[in-house]
């Protein structure tokens, strides 16, 4: 079985890098800003996983994050960084 509580701790350090996409995949930006996609392209880089994590426990209460989730799948299109966030298990 998956332990998602530990992938969920490994994964909050890797969201820090991606506050300041909140006002874009929160609906409230109209792009993301380049601190975003900076912090996004490094995410990709070292810990695409985590990118899962977040858009598939985007409801998590725990995470309190209020995400539109076409933005957030559109965020490395957006960012021009190239991901695959289809493949998420």
């Amino acid at each position: 079985e998956c332990d998602n509580a530990k992938e969920k701790a490994e994964c909050t350090e890797s969201l820090v890098g991606l506050a300041t996409c909140l006002p874009y995949v929160g609906g409230t930006a109209k792009s993301p800003t380049p601190d975003c996609c900076a912090g996004l392209k490094q995410l990709l880089k070292t810990n695409k996983k985590c990118l899962c994590v977040i858009i598939k426990d985007r409801n998590d209460p725990d995470l309190g994050l209020d995400i539109n989730v076409t933005l957030a799948l559109g965020l490395p299109t957006a960012c021009n960084a190239p991901a695959n966030i289809s493949e998420c298990p």
